[in-house]
């Protein structure tokens, strides 16, 4: 399969000159369409693109009238709801920079960042956050001003949503063009956004964007044309990442409509009111929710889970062979048919009923998790990107994909494999460079504009990209072997519907051993199934019945790997990791040395 791809001058030369113009041209162009719907008391409200354009252009003179400058920082701590996306825009056309900080992240963190960016106004979502403010308030930059969603006004530190619009209606009686003018004096290279690592390893970094990285993402996606004006996006991605932050860009650019709802828990219940057409999401959501479709199923029993597995078997090889261009045989199209009516559909109905497709990013997403999928008559296209590439660098095309790689670059982007096997990028959404971190930005970008990703990958003949592992991730055995870690973990996340997190341990070591964490709404399933309903989680994951369950999975993986990369013994822990407790980022990609750490004594018995 082939598709023509924009020429990257085309892409270059279709983009706005700063975010805060694109959203203002979008304004002008559409608006009386619908441009948000989010939660409101039972239900839904909406706001056409008009009446975001009016809250907004109050919204930035607030901060002018507060004295924010071009390029100064302005932080937003807050969960993903639209209140983020309407002080980000107010932002942007304020002509000040953005500073994202995870609603999760740890107050001494939070005073780091906004200390670090020298952020001047900070939008707070709510009392918990003005709490951490207050505590490190000697910190935090002179005159900073807090701008609170739904938290408690204090004074002239904090003040409230409306009190910001409030003050940019009146300085807008006196300079009606004073957002316009702003929004016509950011340059293309203006600083536009401070996005800090989540920090894996090490203290957060802050990657700086400039307007050019975002309109050029927005203009990069249009280009490919697989979205329009008439696509529905559910948005519940962190806004503090740079892949929820993206899609926003996108939208701008195309004008679709955006749902916002950034409550995990209410994901299914949400796609199945909204009924999008697309969705982002880390592959952590899809492979939960292949493994509650699994376990469902196995939980039924009789003959729902033999009719069950005998679809997925004929969905399957009906995808094998589409993906091959095969010939389909007519007995295998009848029968596909009808595991379509039978279980198919009501999977997809799960998930809305109209997705075109899902993008998967952030992660790495599990090429069995993206077939079985597949065989269900729902597409997930895997995408690659980095926050110092402003989120997309490469993704599969609905006509044009191959599981198991992130796909081709996106127009005007390129790619390079360097001799010891490390992805490089460059082209515009290659970040500025780390703000205060001079020589970081040497170590990561180099004179030629090359951004080293720290990812271990390949390139094959049609352009397409797969990433194997993390550099920092491949250890090496003490036998002299290595291993990629990530590649064997995300295999048994396929592997186990029960499975939470899979650690791969084994540096220096003789043997590869693993940390397992197990589901909690998963192993209730297990439970119901092993006469052990009504158990507490610690009793079920500490059961001899569950340490056998892993341990076939287990046998399954290992039948697969290479002698020295097989799991020969593990630990279950008693939870599953979590950001609260330093395990995961907020964007749900393990703290694997903070892991290995908090955990080394149980890892240092398995070798004893």
């Amino acid at each position: 399969m082939s598709v023509e791809t924009p020429s990257p001058d085309d892409v270059l030369e279709n983009r706005a000159p700063s975010v805060g113009r694109m959203f203002l041209d979008r304004v002008a162009q559409t608006p009386q369409h619908e441009a948000y719907r989010y939660p409101e008391g039972d239900g839904w409200a909406s706001m056409t693109w008009r009446q975001v354009g009016d809250r907004v252009r109050m919204l930035a003179a607030g901060l002018v009238a507060l004295g924010v400058e071009p390029e100064q920082r302005v932080a937003i701590a807050s969960t993903t709801r639209i209140e983020w996306i309407l002080a980000d825009l107010a932002i942007m056309c304020s002509g000040a920079a953005t500073t994202t900080v995870y609603p999760s992240t740890m107050g001494e963190d939070v005073a780091f960042i906004l200390a670090d960016s020298d952020s001047r106004v900070i939008f707070a979502e709510d009392d918990e956050q003005i709490a951490k403010l207050k505590r490190h308030r000697d910190e935090l930059p002179e005159q900073a001003t807090v701008v609170t969603f739904d938290g408690t006004p204090v004074g002239e530190w904090v003040i409230s949503l409306d009190q910001l619009a409030e003050l940019g209606e009146k300085l807008m009686q006196d300079q009606p063009d004073v957002v316009e003018q702003r929004v016509d004096a950011i340059g293309r290279d203006s600083l536009a956004t401070l996005i800090y690592t989540s920090g894996t390893t090490g203290r957060p970094k802050g990657v700086r964007i400039a307007h050019d990285s975002w309109t050029y993402e927005g203009a990069a996606v249009e280009a490919q044309r697989h979205l329009s004006a008439d696509d529905v996006q559910f948005l519940w991605l962190p806004m503090a990442h740079s892949f929820g932050k993206v899609l926003l860009s996108v939208q701008l650019q195309i004008g679709f409509m955006t749902a916002v709802d950034g409550r995990i828990d209410k994901i299914i219940d949400n796609l199945a009111v909204v009924k999008p057409t697309f969705m982002g999401a880390a592959p952590r959501i899809f492979e939960k929710a292949h493994a509650r479709i699994v376990t469902m199923q196995q939980a039924e029993g009789g003959a729902k889970e033999k009719i069950f597995n005998w679809a997925m078997d004929v969905g399957k090889e009906h995808s094998r062979r589409r993906l091959a261009g095969e010939p389909m045989p007519r007995s295998l199209a009848l029968k596909h048919k009808v595991a379509d009516r039978l279980v198919f559909s009501k999977i997809r109905e799960r998930f809305g009923g109209r997705v075109r497709f899902f993008v998967s990013g952030a992660a790495a997403l599990n090429r069995d998790v993206a077939e079985w999928f597949h065989a269900a008559g729902i597409l997930i296209l895997e995408g690659y990107g980095l926050t110092e590439t402003t989120a997309g660098s490469s993704l599969n095309r609905p006509e044009h994909y191959k599981f198991g790689t992130v796909g081709p670059p996106f127009p005007g982007t390129e790619f390079r494999i360097a001799d010891d096997g490390e992805i490089l990028i460059r082209g515009p959404g290659v970040m500025q460079g780390y703000h205060n971190l001079d020589d970081a930005t040497r170590e990561s970008l180099d004179e030629d504009g090359w951004f080293h990703t720290g990812d271990i990958g390949e390139i094959d003949s049609d352009g397409f990209v797969r990433v194997t592992d993390r550099k920092k991730d491949l250890f090496k055995t003490s036998g002299g072997k290595y291993v990629a870690p990530s590649l064997i973990e995300s295999r048994f996340k396929a592997l186990c519907p029960y499975a939470g997190q899979f650690l791969v341990h084994g540096a220096e070591r003789n043997f590869c051993t693993a940390i397992v964490t197990l589901d909690p709404d998963a192993m209730q399933q297990w439970a119901e199934q092993n006469d052990m309903a009504g158990r507490s989680y610690e009793e079920l994951v500490s059961s001899p019945g569950a340490r056998e369950m892993v341990e076939g999975y287990v046998k399954q993986l290992n039948d697969g790997l290479n002698r020295w990369e097989t799991i020969k013994k593990f630990v279950i822990l008693d939870h599953d990791l979590t950001v609260e407790g330093g395990e995961m980022t907020p964007s749900l990609k393990v703290k694997r040395k903070a892991v290995e750490d908090k955990f080394r004594d149980q890892l240092d018995s398995l070798y004893a």
